[in-house]
């Protein structure tokens, strides 16, 4: 399975929200990190049909998506970040009735159904009103429904929005598993979402991708060094106005701050190992020196104050 992007652009109006992106992908998990209005969106609908690019072409197997009509949907599985449902619904016959929608044959889907309840922990919730769940079983239908037609494809669009740390783990846990021989593409603003699952890390900032590679490579991106260092509750405004700082930490009286800088920001400040959170912030983040511009229809550069 092969998805090929050739200089891929979609603009409304004025705005370029996906700027000219080239690449291939296979099986395996792609992260796509940014910020909400980064594009991903954008991108992700047009991988779906759902958008049809200004410019460029998507290609599956050599073949271009939109001319393949049903025939790319068949081998497509897509979580939007927010999936319709009917509330009244139990959670199987959700499931059936998603399966009817996919052309999925009564004894068929029945089966399907089953098995993919089993995967997602949620058999026993099966006869339990769509309405009544809560957000992270909702989410986890959401994958079931999304794989109802056993796709080759599986796209997800910021698939752990308000969940709790138990189900984001949950929910990770369960891509993994479900990657084996798909091309699975998940798209988040939450850096643990993809820093231990994903083949392929890629950053999108500005409708266009900044930067793509494996962890260690998205890590090796950064030029700057990333430090820690003690400081005065004093110190602290003057550091986060100067720098960019991925974590404060209060202790016996102190700050204990992780800095991002090309320099040592401080006398006692120490080199340390970047993690994908610091990138995050480089790529992302601004210091509080870095005012957004009100004139600006996007609020400015970057709309990201401190990572979360």
């Amino acid at each position: 399975m092969e998805l090929e992007l050739t200089d891929l652009t979609k603009k409304f109006g004025e705005l370029t929200a996906v700027d000219h992106i080239s690449l291939t992908m296979t099986s395996g998990v792609y992260g796509l990190l940014g910020v909400n209005g980064a594009g991903k969106t954008t991108l992700m609908r047009m991988l779906c049909t759902l958008l049809k690019p200004t410019c460029g072409s998507i290609t599956c197997n050599g073949k271009d998506i939109f001319k393949m009509d049903g025939g790319y949907r068949k081998l497509l599985g897509y979580l939007p970040q927010d999936f319709g449902f009917y509330p009244e619904f139990t959670v199987q016959d959700y499931l059936l009735y998603i399966s009817s929608i996919k052309g999925i044959r009564p004894a068929a889907a029945k089966k399907r159904t089953r098995e993919l309840l089993a995967q997602v922990g949620l058999a026993k919730a099966a006869n339990k009103k769509m309405k009544k769940l809560s957000g992270g079983m909702k989410r986890r239908a959401g994958i079931a429904q999304a794989m109802l037609n056993n796709p080759r494809i599986l796209i997800l669009d910021e698939p752990t929005v308000g969940l709790d740390p138990n189900e984001r783990i949950r929910f990770r846990n369960l891509i993994s598993e479900l990657s084996e021989d798909r091309l699975v593409l998940l798209s988040t603003h939450i850096v643990s979402d993809i820093e231990y699952i994903a083949n392929e890390i890629w950053l999108m900032k500005d409708g266009a991708l900044v930067h793509r590679g494996t962890l260690d490579e998205t890590i090796a991106s950064m030029p700057e060094t990333v430090w820690k260092c003690a400081a005065e509750h004093s110190m602290v405004p003057a550091l986060t106005k100067k720098y960019k700082v991925s974590n404060l930490k209060s202790e016996d009286g102190h700050v204990e701050l992780r800095i991002i800088s090309p320099k040592r920001p401080a006398p006692d400040a120490e080199p340390v190992r970047p993690a994908l959170e610091d990138v995050f912030l480089y790529y992302f983040g601004e210091t509080m020196d870095d005012e957004p511009d009100i004139d600006s229809p996007s609020g400015g550069p970057n709309r990201t104050l401190f990572f979360r």
